[in-house]
């Protein structure tokens, strides 16, 4: 089964600067974590707070799991995957 993000959960960790979000593969909850240079680099108008930074996933939601998709490999899967602003 191919991996889906049915779950729009998403929460911001200012501390580390990354989004994290969950995808399924089949029954197997994939971690992702999203750094946030990404998201400026997608979107470099993106308010650097709470709320802006979420917005601008929002707004990428599916060029984000596009990148996601790619990088996931379910023969080696990890306890999470990070998202870089190279990967876009």
């Amino acid at each position: 089964m191919a991996l889906n993000f049915p779950n729009p959960s998403r929460s911001y960790d200012p501390d580390k600067g990354r989004i994290r979000f969950w995808g399924h593969d089949d029954s197997i909850e994939v971690a992702f974590l999203l750094e946030e240079s990404a998201l400026f680099k997608l979107y470099p108008q993106t308010d650097n707070a709470e709320a802006g930074i979420l917005a601008a996933f929002d707004a990428a939601r599916d060029r984000i799991f596009a990148v996601a998709g790619r990088m996931y490999t379910p023969r080696h899967r990890k306890s999470f995957y990070v998202l870089a602003a190279e990967d876009f």
